[in-house]
Order: C-alpha cells, then sequence, then structure tokens
C-alpha cells in the first residue's frame, strides 16, 4: 500500500525536492522496515524491506504504463519506450536517435509513443496546431538541459506570456536594421575566413573552419570579440568543450527531472563547465557595458512597457541568461548548415558548377560579393540551403511541447494530447517523407525551384512538395529568432568564398560515408570531417 500511495504521489505530482525524494524512496520502506525487525532481524529487514518496497513500486508504475488506463495508451510504441524513457536515452547513446525515431514512424505510423508520457508525430497537418499561435508551449527538456538555471534562457521559458516579453529585445536585435549594424562584423570575420583558407598548403577540414568562423562571429556580437579561433585556432579547447557538453546533454533531454539532482551534486562536469564558462563571460560584458550596436546592446538596451510610457531596464540576470543562450546555441547551428551546404554541392559537382556560375553572374571579379544587394536575386543559392536544411536539419528531433500542468489536456490536429504529455514535430521524419516530397533522401535542390515555378518539373513521375511539411527554422511564435542573422551569414559565406576559391574534396575520401557519421545531439552533427583542398581562383 505505501509504495502504491508513492507511485500515485509521483504520478499526480512528481516531485522533485530532494528532502520529499529521499523520505518517499528512502526514509519510508526504512522507517517500516521496524515491522519486519522481528522476523528478519535488524540487519536483513532493512534490504526486505526496501527491496520490497521498491519492488511493488516499479510493479505498479510499469502495469499502469502498459495498462489501457494509461491517458496515451491509444497510442502504439516499442513495449520498452512505453516503459521507461532510458530506453531513449539507450538508443541515444550513439546520437542515432533521429533514425530510431523515423524507424519506429515507419513502423507505427504518423504518430509513436517514445516514452511513458512522450509522443513523436510525423504530421504536416499537426505542425500549425502543435507549434502555430494557439498551438503548444514548450516542454521541460530546454530548461532542465541548462541545468535549470535561476532565470531561464529564451529557449526554456514555458508561459507564452512571458515568451513573448522576453522575445520581444531579440526581435529588435535581429530586425532588418539591427542586421545592416551588423554587417561589419560578418564582413571582417567572412574576410578573415577566406584569407586563412587561402594561406593554408594541402588539404583542411572545411567544417572546423566553419566552426571557428560562426563562434567568432557571435564572440564579437555577445563579447565584444577577444575569442580569434580563426587566427589561433581552439588553443584554449573551448570549441571542443562545446562539442563535448553537447553530447552529454541529452540524458536531460529525455529526463529532466534528473537535472534537478545533477546541478546539485558533482555530476554533468561537461555541461556544467559549458554552462559555467558561457555565464562568466557573459558577466565580465555586461559589467563593461554596451558601447556598440551588438547582439548583447539589444540585449541590455531599455524596452518599453506594454503601455509604451515608461522605460525600463532588463534585470542582469536575464540578460545574463540569454546571453548565454546565444553563446551556446548560435554558433554550431549555422556552421552546421554551412558545412553540409559545402560538402553536398562538393560531392554533386554539377551543382558546384551551377552555384559558383550563379555567383559569377551576380559578383563578376571586382564585385563585392559580401554586399547582400544581389543575395535575393540568387534562387539557386537560397535552393541550395534550403535543401541542405531539409535532408539536414539543424534540430533534427524537433522542440518538444507540452500542455502546461493542471491546465488540460489539449487537441492537436487529430490528436488527443493529455495533461502531462510532452511531444513533439519530428522534423528529420517530417521532412524526409514521400508523402510530402518526391525522393525524400535525395539531395535534389531544383525541387524548390520547381515548386516556385522556375523550372519544370521531370516527366515521367508526379512532382510533390509540401511547403507546410518544411519548417528549418521552426514555426510559430516560438520559432528561431535569429533565423534573418543565419541567412545572411550564410549568404555571405557562399558568395564570397566561391567568388575567390576553389575547392574540391581531397583524392580518396568517399563523401558519401560522411553520411552515416550524423548525430543527433539534439542540434545536429558530423563526427566525419570535410577534408577539401583549394586554390585561389585567378
Amino acid at each position: 500500500m505505501s509504495a502504491q500511495a508513492c507511485h500515485f504521489i509521483y504520478n499526480k505530482w512528481e516531485p522533485t525536492y530532494i528532502p520529499a525524494t529521499t523520505f518517499l524512496l528512502l526514509l519510508l520502506p526504512l522507517g517500516l522496515s521496524t515491522l519486519l525487525v522481528p522476523h528478519y532481524g535488524p540487519v536483513l529487514a532493512p534490504i526486505v524491506a526496501l527491496t520490497t518496497y521498491h519492488g511493488v513500486l516499479l510493479a505498479s508504475i510499469s502495469l499502469y504504463r502498459v495498462s489501457p488506463w494509461h491517458p496515451v495508451s491509444r497510442y502504439p510504441g516499442p513495449l520498452p519506450a512505453k516503459l521507461s524513457k532510458w530506453w531513449m536515452v539507450w538508443q541515444e547513446r550513439h546520437g542515432k536517435q533521429h533514425l530510431y525515431i523515423r524507424a519506429l514512424h515507419d513502423r507505427y505510423g504518423d504518430v509513436v509513443r517514445i516514452g511513458p508520457n512522450d509522443i513523436s508525430i510525423r504530421d504536416v497537418d499537426a505542425v500549425a496546431p502543435m507549434m502555430g499561435t494557439n498551438g503548444l508551449p514548450k516542454g521541460p527538456s530546454m530548461y532542465a538541459v541548462a541545468m535549470e538555471p535561476p532565470i531561464s534562457g529564451l529557449i526554456g521559458i514555458r508561459d507564452p506570456v512571458v515568451h513573448a516579453r522576453r522575445r520581444r529585445p531579440w526581435t529588435r536585435a535581429f530586425s532588418t536594421a539591427a542586421l545592416k549594424e551588423y554587417e561589419p562584423i560578418l564582413v571582417r570575420n567572412i574576410t578573415k575566413l577566406r584569407e586563412q583558407l587561402a594561406s593554408q598548403r594541402g588539404g583542411v577540414n572545411l567544417a572546423t573552419w566553419f566552426s571557428w568562423m560562426t563562434y567568432d562571429v557571435m564572440g564579437d556580437m555577445v563579447f565584444g570579440g577577444g575569442s580569434d579561433m580563426l587566427t589561433h585556432g581552439d588553443k584554449d579547447g573551448i570549441w571542443s568543450m562545446i562539442q563535448t557538453a553537447a553530447e552529454g546533454q541529452m540524458l536531460y533531454h529525455h529526463i529532466p527531472w534528473l537535472a534537478h539532482f545533477a546541478r546539485r551534486l558533482p555530476v554533468s562536469g561537461g555541461v556544467k563547465k559549458r554552462r559555467r564558462w558561457a555565464l562568466e563571460r557573459t558577466t565580465v560584458r555586461y559589467k563593461q557595458g554596451a558601447t556598440t550596436k551588438d547582439l548583447f546592446y539589444y540585449l541590455v538596451s531599455l524596452m518599453s512597457n506594454e503601455d509604451g510610457a515608461e522605460q525600463t531596464s532588463p534585470p542582469a540576470g536575464q540578460v545574463i541568461s540569454d546571453g548565454v543562450l546565444a553563446t551556446i546555441a548560435a554558433s554550431d547551428t549555422t556552421s552546421s548548415v554551412l558545412s553540409n551546404a559545402f560538402w553536398n554541392i562538393l560531392r554533386y559537382p554539377q551543382y558546384y558548377k551551377r552555384l559558383q556560375a550563379e555567383v559569377d553572374q551576380y559578383y563578376p571579379a571586382g564585385e563585392n560579393a559580401l554586399d547582400p544587394k544581389h543575395y535575393s536575386k540568387m534562387v539557386f543559392l537560397d535552393a541550395v540551403l534550403n535543401e541542405t536544411m531539409r535532408m539536414y536539419p539543424v534540430i533534427p528531433s524537433g522542440s518538444q511541447r507540452a500542455p502546461i500542468p493542471g491546465k488540460g489536456d489539449r487537441i492537436i490536429g487529430p490528436y488527443f494530447i493529455p495533461n502531462g504529455t510532452q511531444t513533439r514535430m519530428h522534423f528529420w521524419s517530417l521532412q524526409r517523407h514521400a508523402r510530402y516530397f518526391t525522393h525524400p533522401d535525395t539531395f535534389w535542390p531544383e525541387r524548390f525551384l520547381i515548386a516556385e515555378g522556375l523550372e519544370r518539373a521531370p516527366e515521367g513521375e508526379p512532382f510533390v512538395h509540401d511547403a507546410n511539411a518544411f519548417i528549418p527554422f521552426s514555426f510559430g511564435p516560438s520559432n528561431c529568432v535569429g533565423k534573418n542573422l543565419a541567412q545572411v551569414e550564410m549568404r555571405m559565406v557562399f558568395c564570397h568564398l566561391l567568388q575567390n576559391l576553389e575547392f574540391e574534396l581531397e583524392k580518396g575520401w568517399d563523401p558519401a560515408e560522411r553520411d552515416h557519421t550524423v548525430e543527433d545531439r539534439f542540434v545536429i552533427s558530423m563526427k566525419s570531417p570535410l577534408p577539401v583542398v583549394m586554390r585561389r581562383r585567378t
């Protein structure tokens, strides 16, 4: 009875308060063990009590989770996933979660149960209801991945009203006017990237150089400079630390309550070290103040109240928390798209030549390719970037959403989402489904030109292109706020590098092997290098 009462308490309130957890899972069964002392003695009685108590507790939890009375019992999925979210932790240990969930969708259909209270959806009709203006708020995973900071960064805020208020300075920071102010930062770093690449002898790992460049850009925009990886490389091990921590954070993405204990115990050193480092750097920048109009300037600048009558400065904790988010989240996302896009055009030379010709058309020799004035006309460049993000979405398994606890159940398209259930739109499965895209596993940039009426579809087979199933920057009020900056930065890199340098893959390297090294570490990651050789264009 005591174990079943414990199950009821956890099912209804999910307490993470350490004293309460200690009492329910340890002190209560030990107290009950006194009743067994006459039968088993003072040594064996606690062992029997703990074993019996936790055995009954686990049996009660397991039977309930696979029973028809569970709120999401209607949704199919593998038995181990229904029993425990630790099953998904085990599946993602090698970074192949995106492939596993896609295989589950292929087996079970558009909605799959991937945890006791967690479902994955692959249905375009659920995108807007789930992620749109009246959709579900964020789930608890991102707050947990950040190790439960005192003030949550923008990406971890669940309350839609608070999220909208906190997003305002970010929206101003990525407005058209603000992007013009950032152009000198982008021009300086992309020019340095080209100069460094042109000076290299032999082959280089282009993916590493893109990582260093995007980190330097964000370092300039958030910290006012000071990293300069393009000159010195990762001499301080910062980029390595960021990547290592990314591999450990998925544990808390799947089991959010574990972060409450990890934050207070000497575990997860990599994740904590990364956050501590970002917190220290952001705090220093906050104390220095914002003297130039970079991203940090907008995060700390005055904001109008709702009625516009008063100007208020955001709290220091909020600014520092958002600075930490910008530092960690913005670098590896852009660099992954750049690396994957270059990889794809280099392994398909016809696309490389076509894109190079488009760059030469709008930015011939002597023309400033870092001037964005022609970018909007470069339809094939956009097609290459879009096709890269379709096949290799930056967030392969999507952003977790969930009803606010206690606010009641929700209907998302044709799906019932009970209170306390986490759900996600699985981008990898959605954007690679034949129902929405012809030849979904083939890199085919022309599909975007055909969809816009700029090219004709091949004859002899139906052409399928559902624009609503392409959501590379997420969707709705919680979409990627830095979308505009990322697009400008990527276009600048392509135009400037292709105008000035010739690229080819290193001889003897099989580019197809890189596909097998794709990993889902919340943000997409490639373990394979991108070895290229370069020469100046004449």
